[in-house]
């Protein structure tokens, strides 16, 4: 277990994200958990914990840097906690809200938020469109989603949560800019714009990937 700990440690380093040994404790309790939880129910689609690290958990990783240590985070779609279970054990500050309709994943998410003493983390089962009551009045600092739906629908789901200077994270593949010019209404209405937008590749994948950050302007400006 140490020398997988040290293994770990070092591969996320290469991508800037430094981790005390709690968290990497933590985020090692995520991944054994996801592992034995696969095996029935297939929760990711991959099957192996590298194919996991590669594909998902550096992946939800990336924006962690750009993400404030604490305020209120929004994940939508949260299905096996990616991102919001690494971005949470990274920031353990953020108030976060995983909004998930599915049962057996709300199940897997409570479990993780159970074993790896996770605070200020609430569960709401359901679909941002139909649970709309249940969410922070005042808005979030940081909305995320991977993989929900297309940017322009993410949006429009997600902008109008968003708090004045807070950041919506979308994790897109080679097309960024066309989508994009595809969510260019959107954008305005809600009077965000681009913060960081970060090309990358994964281990294993052909295709590239796109971190993009949508920061919200704040009243005033």
């Amino acid at each position: 277990m140490q020398r997988e700990v040290k293994k770990f440690r070092s591969l996320l380093n290469r991508f800037g994200v430094k981790l005390s040994w709690d968290q990497t404790h933590k985020l090692n309790i995520f991944l054994d958990e996801l592992g034995e939880w696969n095996k029935k129910l297939n929760l990711t689609g991959l099957s192996s914990r590298q194919s996991i690290i590669n594909e998902l958990l550096i992946d939800s990783m990336m924006p962690t840097s750009f993400v404030p240590d604490d305020g209120r985070l929004l994940d939508i779609g949260s299905g096996a906690g990616f991102p919001a279970i690494p971005i949470k054990i990274c920031k353990p500050s953020l108030k976060c809200q995983l909004m998930e309709p599915n049962s057996k994943k709300i199940s897997f998410l409570k479990q993780i938020i159970r074993l790896a003493k996770l605070e200020d983390i609430e569960i709401i089962k359901g679909r941002i469109e139909e649970r709309k009551g249940l969410l922070h009045p005042e808005g979030y600092d940081v909305i995320t989603s991977r993989g929900l739906a297309p940017l322009p629908q993410f949006l429009t789901w997600g902008a109008p949560h968003l708090a004045p200077g807070g950041l919506i994270v979308a994790f897109l593949g080679s097309q960024s800019q066309e989508a994009l010019k595809k969510s260019a209404d959107i954008i305005r209405k809600y009077r965000l714009f681009p913060f960081k937008s970060i090309s990358y590749s994964l281990s294993g994948k052909s295709s590239g990937r796109n971190l993009l950050i949508l920061k919200r302007r704040c009243n005033n400006t």
